[in-house]
């Protein structure tokens, strides 16, 4: 007999392991046809969270249906390695140990830390997949840094260089100056900071006395300034175009200029260009050749360029200095408060980024941007919402020249090297550059390697095709690619998915993938981002431990809808852990009701009419279940489970066959028992991508008390119920039980009605039909609605409240039940208080300046709680109008 609770604490470890045990997870030998999910490789920088809870779940949930729907399933896990990230938690480790410099311990001694790193987190974050329940094939588990995916990425790199789409350039960067090191544009986070916009005097040359007032909110780079310029149009300062100013502090003459870049409207008018230091002045520069002067080093220090006296300083105690030099000039007209988008590294969002001029290697990815974007709109590549293709052409339509190469010694290093006179050699092995070295200068020279390695992501947009085994033609790749579905969250569409289209179109002439989904962040109850400095934070497996992996992973499949982020709550997690626990003792119910699987039962066979009509409510869940996982609308397909589960088979079936059960109708017993057995089975089935173990659980013990199962769950086909067992005459005829029923427990829940009470209920005018059907439940409705009796009337009697049910009017006799006046009271009272709150919430939602200003969750919570509020409202004026009618109806 089943326990009276189910422990996840006890279960889930032990049925994870026997699916491991059972090679359960592997593609299904000779199934056909492939279907593969690559994972979004987690980084190995620490452990996972809510959000990868959420991306796992969606994958565990499609991998598990289509492994159930007979095809030969591969999930293809594995972690990133994460360059700048990992690198980050390594050098902050060694500073905590004794302020140690990666740079004393030579590159080889941090690479080994790094891999020691590398091996707890990874393992950590694999153990805490398990915990989730996720279903990959282990066997197959990947790590960017294996050496067949670095050989494959040393392979595209000279590739790609050799068709000219890979090269050196030296152009300005977002550089790190804590990791010296560039970063990509998406890797640049722009925060609003509260700051300065310095008026400075420059003055002009051979003009004693006069001035031109530069607007800027970094006087710091004004040593590296090559002109200064002003719209051509603005006639302030059209007798200045063509002269020059003296550099303050450093001795040089710098032109006034004319261009368009300088707004006439915005600070002064006139501005500073320092090519070398701004993304803006970088391409004034080019246009009027100015000279390029680097001002920074690599840490963001003065360097020799700048004048003797600040020398050494960090940018901010230069821009002191600086500041401080000009107000002693006088050359500082007015200091203006304000509050300006600054460049802060993606990841921390601690550092403040500099342009530097650097010399860099650049991938051209616009021919690879315009196959990615064709291949979506001759779809090839679908995406789940309109919106994230949007976003996907935008990005793509303005694409840059994409900065591979990082100061890092993580990670992949670049495959060049250089001869004694600089020329580079790109080859996939030294060996081989050395070759190419000799044949070129005629003779065996010494050669130098590149000492920067890739982006993370260059290797990441390999991913669904170097863990298949590419370049080789593996039968892997014939069997699994293109991969089926990629879900990953929406906010690295630019960083991973767009990368992994380009790549994946110019290596193997197919898309990667053949949809997206894109979800979004999960946040807390009240709509706001999780981070440790709210304490809103949610730890997954803190979650698996308090309310186990299934309570989990259903609410997040519940809550994903496209395109929008999640509010999650343990309340919401508690509530779908009760589902759990109501499937559990619905099982109970069955086992103890002797409701045994029974291989030979025939559901077209049931011949009572509860029993047609369950069957009928099976195959219509079956059916739209499917449908909503081939769409990827798991929160519908959640909603579709949830219902039929609690509403349709545990309140109404189980109730509604209590009295064939404990009957003495034999054949009647016996098809109820196997067809609850059946359904119970299908619900396990159907629940198992969602609640993989509560129900591998039951669908192993409820078969203690019949046949044995042949398989695991896990192992079992996917549901595909015939059309023909819908039916709807059955159904009709439950369902008008039912709605019966339900209204009329709601009306005595509405009029304060005592649950002790039994009340009669009339039919009145009811057809035929209606009236044998009446009969021929009577025991059943008055049971189940807690009634004195139930019969056909011709007419209600005075004191009645009464409701309409398809052709007739059910009328209840409430008069000495309840008090009439006081409840008309009571309600017109809640109506007025609950009116109170609605004209609140709309005052608040009809204020422009609210909606503009307030957070898009604080708004949407707002509009949730007064369709709350209608809906009640909806109700009680119902009541109050029943209740009114029965208080002036003649006696």
């Amino acid at each position: 007999m089943l326990d009276t609770i189910f422990s996840p604490k006890t279960a889930e470890p032990k049925l994870y392991a026997a699916w491991e045990k059972a090679g359960a997870f592997a593609p299904r030998q000779g199934a056909s046809p492939g279907y593969c999910i690559v994972i979004p490789p987690p980084n190995v920088t620490g452990t996972l969270h809510i959000g990868h809870a959420l991306n796992n779940t969606l994958q565990d949930v499609l991998i598990r249906f289509e492994r159930m729907r007979g095809k030969a399933a591969l999930w293809q896990p594995g972690l990133d390695h994460a360059g700048i990230a990992t690198q980050m938690v390594v050098e902050r480790q060694l500073a905590s140990e004794g302020n140690i410099d990666r740079k004393a311990m030579g590159r080889e001694a941090f690479i080994e830390r790094v891999w020691r790193w590398k091996a707890q987190s990874g393992g950590a974050i694999l153990t805490q997949l398990r915990r989730l329940g996720a279903s990959c094939d282990w066997s197959r588990e990947r790590f960017t840094l294996d050496a067949d995916l670095s050989d494959a990425v040393r392979k595209v790199f000279v590739t790609l260089h050799k068709q000219g789409l890979i090269y050196k350039d030296k152009r300005l960067v977002n550089w790190d100056p804590r990791l010296e090191t560039a970063l990509s544009d998406l890797e640049v986070a722009a925060i609003d900071t509260k700051g300065h916009l310095w008026h400075i005097r420059y003055p002009i040359a051979d003009a004693p006395g006069t001035f031109i007032v530069v607007a800027t909110t970094r006087p710091e780079t004004m040593l590296g300034d090559a002109a200064v310029a002003v719209h051509p149009n603005d006639e302030r300062y059209a007798d200045l175009i063509g002269k020059e100013v003296l550099l303050p502090f450093a001795e040089r003459r710098i032109p006034i200029i004319a261009d368009e870049y300088a707004d006439p409207e915005k600070g002064s008018g006139a501005v500073k260009i320092t090519p070398a230091h701004d993304f803006n002045d970088f391409e004034v520069g080019r246009r009027h050749n100015l000279p390029l002067i680097t001002i920074f080093d690599f840490k963001a220090r003065l360097n020799d360029h700048a004048p003797a006296p600040f020398r050494g300083l960090e940018r901010t105690k230069a821009r002191e200095a600086i500041v401080a030099a000009l107000a002693q000039l006088d050359l500082i007209e007015k200091i203006e408060p304000i509050t300006h988008a600054v460049p802060h590294d993606e990841k921390s969002k601690s550092v403040v980024l500099e342009p530097m001029l650097t010399e860099q290697w650049y991938c051209n990815v616009a021919p690879l941007a315009a196959r990615a974007m064709q291949a979506v709109r001759d779809g090839r590549t679908k995406f789940s919402s309109e919106q994230g293709e949007k976003v996907f052409f935008h990005w793509l339509e303005n694409i840059q020249p994409w900065c591979v190469s990082r100061q890092l010694w993580w990670g992949h290093q670049i495959p060049a090297w250089y001869g004694p006179d600089g020329l580079v050699f790109v080859e996939e092995s030294e060996a081989m550059a050395q070759a190419a070295a000799e044949k070129h200068y005629g003779k065996s020279v010494a050669l130098t390697r590149d000492e920067d390695v890739l982006d993370t992501w260059f290797s990441s947009a390999l991913w669904p095709f170097s863990t298949l085994g590419w370049p080789g033609k593996t039968a892997e790749m014939q069997q699994f690619y293109p991969t089926a579905t990629l879900i990953t969250g929406h906010d690295i569409l630019f960083f991973w998915v767009a990368r992994m289209m380009m790549m994946g179109l110019h290596l193997t002439d197919d898309v990667p993938f053949r949809d997206v989904y894109l979800h979004g962040l999960v946040r807390d109850a009240d709509g706001a981002k999780m981070s440790k400095t709210k304490g809103n934070v949610l730890d997954p497996i803190d979650l698996v431990d308090k309310y186990g992996a299934d309570a989990l992973r259903f609410s997040l499949a519940a809550m994903a809808m496209q395109g929008r982020d999640l509010r999650l709550s343990e309340p919401r997690i508690e509530g779908y852990r009760n589902f759990g626990t109501k499937l559990w003792n619905a099982a109970r119910f069955c086992q103890m009701n002797e409701c045994a699987w029974w291989e030979s039962f025939d559901p077209s066979a049931a011949k009572t009419v509860v029993n047609r009509w369950i069957v009928s409510e099976t195959a219509k869940t079956a059916r739209d279940v499917t449908a909503h996982l081939e769409a990827h609308r798991f929160s519908e397909a959640t909603g579709t489970l949830y219902r039929f589960v609690w509403n349709v088979f545990c309140d109404w079936y189980l109730e509604l066959v209590k009295p064939l059960l404990s009957g003495d109708d034999d054949a009647a017993k016996t098809e109820t028992r196997r067809t609850a057995a059946w359904v119970l089975d299908r619900i396990l089935a159907l629940l198992h991508p969602f609640m993989p173990f509560v129900t591998e659980e039951l669908w192993g013990r409820l078969s203690e008390f019949g046949p044995k199962r042949e398989r695991m769950l896990i192992l079992e086909d996917w549901p595909v119920l015939d059309a023909g067992l819908i039916d709807g005459e059955a159904e009709a005829e439950i369902e008008w039980i039912i709605r019966l029923v339900s209204e009329t427990r709601a009306l005595r829940a509405e009029l304060n009605v005592p649950p002790a009470a039994r009340i009669p209920l009339l039919l009145i005018g009811a057809a035929p039909n209606t009236q044998v059907r009446l009969e021929r439940y009577q025991e059943l409705i008055d049971r189940l609605a807690r009634l004195e009796y139930s019969t056909s009337a011709s007419e209600a009697p005075s004191g009645s409240v009464t409701f309409v049910l398809d052709e007739a009017i059910v009328a209840l006799p409430l008069e000495g039940v309840v008090d009439f006046a006081v409840e008309v009271d009571r309600l017109a009272r809640e109506v007025a208080r609950i009116g109170g709150e609605i004209a609140k919430l709309d005052g608040k939602l009809s204020n422009a300046d609210f909606v503009a200003r307030a957070p898009e969750e604080v708004v949407e919570e707002q509009r949730e709680r007064r369709d709350e509020y209608a809906a009640q409202m909806e109700k009680l004026k119902a009541a109050h109008e029943r209740l009114s009618a029965a208080l002036k109806a003649p006696t």
